[in-house]
């Protein structure tokens, strides 16, 4: 039937009204919102204001990569000259950008530029980060500062005089000293402090600002720790999958710093790179060198020995037919002499092989075998590739550990190849000599001298050739030297972005607003969680199904017990005539006892009750209110009667009593009777289990219209329980801001298990004035509006412009 009356008033889905209630629960706290975004903004500008701004640095650079063309034109250019042996790394777009972010050649850039010691200039507020503009700077050697415990706080005071007072601090210990003048050194247990005067800042200072007093801090942090902080601000990526070409950009809140960083790794780079390239040419230099040493001696000696043969033996001529036997005999001398120098060749690589571990091997330097050529530079490349990876890498690194067994096994090819190839060189010297035999056979018969003209003047030529042949090498490999480039090109210089990346100011204003609206949010959720009793309809309907008969405002203390009055249209007059007409729609004809009850006493059961045979009485029917709340009566408070002892009790104890005399007439209407409850009796529970209660009830609903019993508190004792046989309906009054949301369980449970007939729900005690309610009530020529609020909305229409 409530729920009827509510789709005839037009009221709107639940499910929208959830909505509105969710939304009017938050916007009567519409000031808490306000002040929370007050206060979340400016902190968001205060943060703003005080956060070191970060800046994005990059710049392109092209890498050579052999793979993409890079390098081409370098290596034909070298194959022109028949110097392509000579270069035999091949780089890699990948690995080279592995290389450039790697820690190590991050620290050797911190330790190049200073990067581990830092300035801020504590006079201003923010304090400022001086990069480069210190008028003192604070040096410790890498070593050093690599062996810090814990990062090393230098504080300055710089006077105007010149002097300087220093406190330092490292972890726990604590240094302190004053100098009179600059340049000053500090030793201390971590190392020695050196203190400089940076003359390009102060010539650039202003003058008033030389007279004040300035505090400087410097701060010492590992270089190691430094440069994986670099190397986590740095992003290295290619530009496409078909180019070499990458861009480094870096994240720091100093710009003039971060160019300095890119511009100097970089530097360090191609430093790095070149000596790779270069190292297989700079050992073979070294050994051409050796061996043009040797050579020279050689050939010196020699020469010398011709010129003392021809003075001694005065040779002037040779015969052709010697001629032609030494020609021949030459020709296989000059083998023999060949085949020895490519034995000599082998022998010296076997002995510099077995001396030098993980060291590349001379080539190029003469020897005939391709086989072995090719053997050698490929353990070379190899050996390259070792060194390289170890710069960014350790021994136990698995790479590493996979290319030490490639280059044992390389390296036992290279040697099975040398003694191979000179085993086949002995072969091919033990062939020449039989044949050299036989020639020499032939010119038995020449003279002595001449034979020996030809020796000498053989190993002369041989030797001179040999000699010619390193020089020319020694160019060769000088030439290569001189040919290597840059590995990686700077295409577009290190530039900052003009805006930085960090903070971003929108987006901290936008988690400022979010901010402010979530923690009001929060604090209102949090609160209604903890909020254990009841504020309104809306929390009763969602801990019951029970029909609500009304809402009843809190009533005014100075008005008493007694808030409806005949001819007076006030807000509880219109709230009790509502909860009247209810409840004759809820009651069936001829049932007409309606008894009033709770959990607790102070819930207003008796102002319910006593208002509501009031609001009855109006209507001209006649009404009885019993007072059957036998263990407490307070019937004779409300209605100011004086005769304590007359009530029900007296007919209950006495049956023989006649109860009509024991009803007395309301002084506020004449329709109006009350039936109190009398004296306590030593046993209410027995008396009201007793038959003479129907009795008593039934007389009552022979001579009344309406029979409204004024009972106990449910929730304390089980009279009402024993009275509900005679109702024909309940009313369960509750009270806002009084009645706990776990008592529902015991109204839900009447319900359930019917022991209270016609069991419904009456609001009582609704404090509009805390703003947690809306209602409408029309009544009166034009009606009223009582909006206190708008935390919930209902609408009630009564009296003239009301139904």
């Amino acid at each position: 039937m409530i729920e009827e009356k509510r789709e005839n008033r037009g009221e709107q889905p639940e499910e929208q009204m959830n909505i509105q209630e969710i939304l009017f629960r938050y916007l009567i706290h519409w000031p808490w919102f306000v002040v929370s975004l007050v206060i979340c903004i400016v902190c968001a500008w205060g943060y703003l204001r005080l956060a070191t701004p970060v800046y994005n640095i990059s710049a392109t650079v092209l890498i050579k990569d052999d793979k993409k063309g890079s390098g081409a034109s370098m290596s034909s250019e070298l194959e022109k000259m028949g110097l392509d042996g000579f270069v035999s790394s091949s780089n890699n777009v990948d690995n080279e950008i592995e290389v450039l972010r790697s820690k190590s050649l991050a620290r050797e850039v911190v330790n190049h530029l200073g990067l581990f010691v830092t300035y801020k200039d504590k006079d201003e507020f923010p304090s400022r980060e001086l990069y480069r503009t210190s008028p003192v700077l604070v040096s410790l050697t890498p070593q050093e500062a690599d062996k810090l415990p814990h990062p090393m706080e230098v504080n300055m005071t710089l006077q105007p005089t010149g002097a300087m007072d220093v406190y330092i601090t490292v972890g726990e210990k604590e240094y302190q000293k004053q100098f009179t003048k600059l340049p000053a050194v500090f030793p201390t247990d971590e190392g020695t402090v050196a203190f400089l005067v940076n003359n390009d800042t102060l010539s650039s200072v202003r003058p008033e600002s030389v007279m004040q007093e300035r505090h400087i801090t410097a701060f010492i942090n590992s270089p190691f720790s430094v440069a994986k902080g670099y190397v986590n601000s740095l992003s290295i990526s290619p530009t496409s999958k078909m180019t070499s070409v990458v861009v480094i950009s870096l994240k720091n809140s100093n710009t003039r710093r971060g160019k300095d960083f890119i511009n100097k790794l970089l530097e360090m780079y191609n430093v790095n790179a070149n000596n790779d390239k270069n190292e297989v040419a700079q050992k073979t230099a070294e050994f051409i060198n050796e061996r043009i040493g040797i050579i020279s001696k050689e050939l010196g000696s020699t020469e010398q020995d011709l010129e003392n043969f021809k003075r001694n033996a005065g040779i002037t001529d040779l015969s052709s037919e010697a001629q032609i036997a030494l020609t021949g005999n030459a020709e296989y001398e000059k083998k023999r002499v060949e085949n020895q120098t490519q034995i000599n060749l082998v022998v010296d690589l076997q002995r510099y092989m077995s001396g030098n571990d993980y060291e590349v091997l001379p080539t190029n330097v003469g020897l005939q075998d391709v086989g072995l050529a090719g053997a050698i530079d490929r353990y070379n490349e190899m050996l390259v590739e070792r060194n390289r990876l170890l710069r960014t890498s350790t021994e136990n690194n698995p790479t590493i550990i996979n290319l030490n067994t490639s280059i044992k096994a390389m390296r036992s090819n290279v040697q099975a190849t040398l003694d191979a190839t000179l085993k086949g060189l002995e072969i091919t010297k033990t062939d020449l000599t039989r044949e050299a035999s036989r020639y020499s056979r032939r010119i038995s018969d020449a003279p002595t001298q001449e034979r020996q003209f030809v020796s000498i003047a053989r190993q002369q030529e041989i030797k001179a050739g040999l000699y010619l042949m390193l020089l020319q090498k020694r160019e060769e490999n000088a030439i290569t030297l001189a040919a290597t480039a840059n590995n990686a090109k700077i295409i577009d210089e290190a530039l900052a972005d003009n805006n930085p990346v960090s903070p971003k100011w929108m987006m901290i204003y936008l988690v400022a607003f979010a901010f402010g609206m979530g923690i009001p949010v929060g604090i209102i959720y949090l609160i209604s969680l903890t909020k254990f009793k009841i504020e309104g309809r809306a929390d009763v309907e969602k801990l019951t199904s029970l029909p609500v008969i009304g809402d009843i405002p809190l009533a005014d203390e100075k008005s008493g017990s007694i808030a409806v009055f005949e001819n007076k249209n006030n807000l509880m007059s219109e709230t009790f005539r509502n909860v009247r007409t209810n409840l004759q729609f809820m009651l069936e004809n001829g049932k007409n006892v309606i008894l009033v009850t709770s959990t607790i006493s102070g819930e207003g059961k008796s102002f319910v009750s006593s208002n509501l045979a009031i609001s009855l009485s109006l209507l001209g029917k006649k009404v009885v209110i019993v007072g059957l709340d036998i263990r407490k009566p307070g019937l004779n408070k409300v209605f100011n009667l004086s005769r304590k002892e007359h009530g029900i009790t007296q007919f209950l104890t006495n049956p023989a009593v006649n109860l009509m005399d024991l009803v007395q007439v309301s002084d506020i209407n004449k329709n109006l009777f009350i039936l109190p409850g009398g004296a306590v009796p030593p046993n209410p529970t027995e008396l009201l289990a007793r038959d003479g209660l129907e009795k008593a009830i039934d007389t009552l609903k022979k001579n009344f219209d309406y029979v409204i019993l004024d009972t106990a508190p449910i929730g304390m004792v089980t009279d009402t329980l024993l009275v509900g046989r005679v109702a024909d309906l309940s009313v369960y009054v509750c009270r806002a801001d009084y009645t706990r949301k776990a008592e529902f369980t015991l109204i839900n449970e009447l319900a359930e298990n019917n022991k209270l007939p016609n069991l419904c729900i009456a609001i009582n005690g609704l404090d509009l004035t805390r703003k947690k309610y809306g209602y409408y009530y029309g009544y009166g020529k034009y009606g009223k509006y009582y909006g206190y609020g708008k935390r919930y909305g209902y609408g009630y229409g009564y009296g003239q412009k009301g139904e």
